[in-house]
């Protein structure tokens, strides 16, 4: 490897955060080389401008580029054979009364007073089969 190659090899390394020492950069120049070269294939996304800011601010913090943290999560979701994480409605804790306002109450038992006289309503022996099912009890 030549002493400009190898310069630009190391300007490189630093430049995006990786700590390898002198005997292993030229090795890793040839394999970023390699890696470069065979990542031809673009990804476009829509995201909540909110999440992306804030993602990337981790990121950035991690010396993780989105672009090498989207590389990873595929190649999780390889080698998991699907999403690397469980996908499901996240626990909610019942509502505990004893946190609330007089106001608070008031509110919540208006809500159901409003969901019997429009209809939305349940048999209390379904309701305890899903509170027993949704709380694991």
């Amino acid at each position: 490897m030549s002493e400009e190659r190898l310069s630009k090899c190391i300007a490189y390394v630093r430049t995006n955060g990786y700590n390898i020492i002198i005997k292993k950069i030229a090795l890793a120049c040839e394999k970023e080389r390699f890696a470069l070269a065979s990542k031809s294939a673009n990804l476009y996304v829509r995201i909540e401008p909110e999440v992306k800011e804030q993602a990337e601010k981790i990121l950035a913090a991690l010396g993780i580029t989105a672009s090498n943290a989207i590389n990873m999560f595929y190649k999780q979701i390889i080698l998991q054979r699907g999403l690397p994480f469980d996908v499901k409605i996240p626990y909610t804790k019942p509502l505990d009364i004893s946190t609330l306002t007089d106001e608070q109450v008031d509110a919540e038992l208006e809500k159901g007073y409003a969901d019997v006289v429009e209809g939305r309503s349940k048999l209390a022996k379904q309701v305890f089969l899903d509170i027993r099912k949704d709380y694991n009890l």
